[in-house]
């Protein structure tokens, strides 16, 4: 914020429209503050690229050190207290691999023999996949967070979703400018819902 002054001026505009605008920088720091970890993807780079976002990293891909990098816009979001689902479609899919390597992965990214404009067909059939990965096709990738075993065991998240989700939701994602955009969705109906749930993660 030190470096553009006008972010708080940008974000009050967007609150106005009932969205939240997330500087990319804010995401960049996070990132680049986070504890690096062996698994976690390193060298992450984050670009605007509407209504996507590019997303590129340095990743080890079933022991071959790949610099991956794809388009990614969110086509759809479904947020409750039982789910957290969020529908991608990638475009722009590349990999490289770094380094010498003589692995069978290798072996097919440098042959080209991979499809990368069907990505999720990959992801499909990739071994040791995620729980949360629920559905993958062509270019589509359909994650839901609450399929992973910590997230939905843990009461106080699913007590914020039951608190929020009733009444305000998140109907979109994109990118304009530097800033990752959340558009919201408010449902006064679902007020009574939210207060019981607000109660009942106060009693808890």
């Amino acid at each position: 914020m030190a470096k553009n002054p006008t972010t708080m001026l940008s974000m009050a505009r967007h609150a106005l429209g009932m969205r939240i605008a997330v500087p990319l920088d804010a995401l960049r720091w996070f990132i680049s503050n986070t504890p690096p970890s062996k698994k976690a993807p390193q060298d992450v780079t984050i670009t605007p690229r509407p209504p996507a976002i590019g997303i590129g990293a340095t990743v080890d891909l079933m022991g071959t050190t790949v610099r991956a990098g794809a388009s990614i816009r969110v086509d759809k979001i479904e947020v409750g207290e039982e789910t957290f689902k969020v529908s991608l479609r990638l475009s722009d899919v590349t990999m490289k691999v770094l380094g010498e390597s003589f692995t069978p992965v290798a072996g097919l990214i440098k042959s080209g023999a991979l499809d990368l404009s069907k990505p999720g067909n990959l992801a499909k059939f990739m071994p040791k996949k995620s729980p949360v990965l629920v559905e993958a096709h062509d270019d589509v990738i359909v994650l839901d967070l609450m399929q992973d075993a910590k997230i939905a065991a843990n009461e106080r998240v699913r007590g914020l979703l039951g608190t929020l989700t009733p009444v305000v939701q998140v109907s979109g994602l994109s990118t304009e400018g530097d800033f990752l955009i959340l558009q919201l969705r408010a449902s006064p109906f679902g007020l009574p819902r939210a207060i019981n749930a607000a109660r009942q993660l106060a009693a808890g």
